[in-house]
């Protein structure tokens, strides 16, 4: 499924096309898009860093934050674009050091995420990175995370967009969402 992206009429396309959906997983009545078949295309997934990379080139990040699990594989490839540090959102009793938590709601029960204090500087510029933008409540967790320790949270960036559960909306106030392949 390797390609040149170069040569694509439609780079989102190109991407999508290399995104796997899995019918019935986790559950029936569930199309799950799959990312691992972009994620081992080496091309692929240098131009999904390269692509999330230039959403946010020249908006003066300071810090790339991402939220686990698969924020960190993107997150440190856009950080690494962007000349700039990363920052890991955890799940609870992950991180070494002091934390700050936000808990939110999810669609069944309650979950959390933590950052070390000293993650983000008071009035650091961040981009949040994420795989998928669902319903975003997770997203909204995180953002209000990091901007409860200091950060200014200047955009926020996924690789895959579920448009019909209209997570963008959760996320108003925010200027600057970007997402590469939507559905």
């Amino acid at each position: 499924m390797r390609g040149d992206p170069a040569g694509a009429k439609d780079p989102a396309k190109w991407l999508k096309e290399r995104i796997r959906e899995v019918p019935d997983f986790p559950k029936p009545g569930i199309l799950y898009k799959d990312i691992t078949t972009l994620l081992k295309d080496p091309v692929a997934l240098r131009e999904t860093a390269d692509r999330l990379a230039e959403r946010f080139a020249g908006r003066r990040i300071e810090q790339v934050v991402g939220i686990e699990a698969r924020g960190f594989i993107f997150g440190p490839l856009v950080a690494n674009r962007l000349n700039v540090g990363f920052v890991p959102v955890r799940k609870p009793g992950k991180l070494p050091a002091e934390t700050a938590a936000r808990s939110y709601e999810l669609e069944y029960g309650r979950d959390t995420l933590e950052v070390h204090l000293d993650g983000v500087a008071d009035g650091e510029r961040v981009v949040l990175v994420d795989d998928l933008l669902a319903t975003g409540g997770t997203a909204k967790a995180a953002a209000e995370l990091i901007e409860s320790v200091g950060g200014t949270v200047d955009a926020i960036g996924f690789v895959v967009e579920l448009t019909y559960l209209d997570g963008r909306r959760r996320l108003d106030g925010y200027d600057v969402v970007e997402s590469l392949v939507r559905y």
